[in-house]
């Protein structure tokens, strides 16, 4: 029977060399495992394979990975060269988020994927004070159960110094979490801001508009939300938008004869691009 054991273990890890092997991208040391990991004994075993310790970007994406994975992963992977960490879809709580805001592998992280999981403030608060995702440029917190007060701790965070883009979309915000962002110094250095369905009225869009800390903003998305007349046009005779190159409204609550305004603003004329129905 232990020989049997013996056997199979070494075929499942033979198995799981050869798929790291096949999914690993020498040209950009990148490692796609999106849909691939049937359980945690197989993340435990490619942890450990040559692929994934010296992998830049590795994508765990859609694995059902909870935070059991995740203890998992940040115990027995000893990669230091990590760039880029794609979570997203999977069952992630805030004890997971927790355990990933102190693994020593996220030191060296300038993505953070964790799209469509199921964390909440806590795991905003999590991230918003570790002090080893400093060098983290881009987060993606969509889809997952924030909340204003989640949103108001990435906002407020002095942890976050290198912050560029910021996902959030459908995190349940509101007007509050708008304010938050608009209202934090901490958010100077955005240049990309992704606010869709969030409930936003007037009060978050004016507030966005009026903000002096969002001056470096390429790009903002406030798709489906519930933005008026009022919070359109404070937004398009923004004096604050200078840089903005791309602004995606549609799916909001703004007339037709502010919509054509806006469509005739001398921003529009700057934009590259103007989504708006």
């Amino acid at each position: 029977m232990k020989r049997i054991e013996v056997f199979l273990e070494n075929n499942l890890v033979e198995k799981l060399s050869a798929l790291a092997k096949k999914r690993f991208q020498d040209s950009d040391q990148s490692l796609d495992l999106e849909n691939r990991i049937a359980n945690n004994e197989e993340l435990k075993i490619l942890c450990s394979t040559e692929e994934f310790i010296n992998s830049r970007q590795i994508f765990l994406s859609e694995n059902n990975l909870d935070d059991s994975a995740i203890e998992i992963l940040c115990e027995h992977y000893k990669g230091q060269k990590l760039e880029s960490l794609y979570l997203n879809n999977n069952k992630i709580t805030d004890r997971g988020v927790e355990l990933i805001s102190q693994a020593a592998f996220t030191k060296n992280l300038n993505c953070l994927m964790l799209e469509a999981n199921k964390i909440g403030p806590l795991g905003a608060k999590h991230i918003a004070e570790s002090t080893c995702l400093q060098n983290l440029e881009t987060l993606f917190l969509d889809s997952n159960p924030l909340s204003a007060d989640g949103v108001e701790k990435i906002a407020n965070s002095t942890q976050l110094p290198k912050i560029k883009n910021l996902h959030l979309d459908s995190t349940g915000m509101g007007d509050r979490g708008a304010l938050a962002i608009a209202n934090s110094a901490s958010m100077k250095g955005l240049e990309k801001l992704y606010l869709c369905s969030n409930q936003i009225g007037d009060e978050g869009a004016i507030a966005l508009a009026h903000s002096p800390h969002i001056k470096n903003l390429s790009a903002l998305s406030v798709w489906r939300n519930e933005i008026r007349d009022e919070g359109g046009k404070a937004i398009v005779e923004s004096k604050n938008f200078g840089k903005l190159e791309r602004l995606y409204m549609s799916l909001n609550l703004i007339d037709r004869p502010v919509r054509k305004l806006i469509r005739q603003s001398d921003l529009s004329a700057r934009l590259k691009t103007l989504v708006m129905d």
